[in-house]
């Protein structure tokens, strides 16, 4: 058994798309349902961004009921990266472990896993 992608709902996958392709970089990899599906690919994995009610997103990391751990070699340059896009980090899993959220309120960390 594997993982074969993640799903991640969404209130619009279209504005959604927006967020992970111009602020994380990810590529679009399609579009179905004339845009109601997207699906979009962070280095190896797909994420498919389906329409649905995220639900209220708490304001600590450590309080979200799941959260993506994104790895990068270079932390600081991928922060201000990041930062130059727009992404506002919301505070950190530890020394080295900045937190962020979609605008879904989907929860992620960014990690240098070295």
């Amino acid at each position: 058994m594997r993982i074969g992608h993640i799903e991640l709902f969404v209130k619009d996958p279209l504005a959604a798309k927006e967020f992970y392709t111009g602020v994380l970089g990810a590529e679009l990899v399609s579009e179905q349902a004339d845009g109601r599906i997207v699906w979009v690919k962070l280095g190896e994995l797909e994420i498919l961004l389906r329409p649905g009610e995220p639900g209220d997103s708490p304001d600590i990391y450590k309080l979200a009921r799941s959260g993506i751990c994104l790895y990068t070699d270079d932390l600081d340059t991928e922060i201000a990266r990041l930062k130059l896009r727009g992404l506002a980090f919301e505070g950190d899993d530890g020394e080295g472990c900045p937190t962020f959220r979609d605008p879904d309120g989907n929860w992620f960390q960014l990690v240098n896993p070295g």
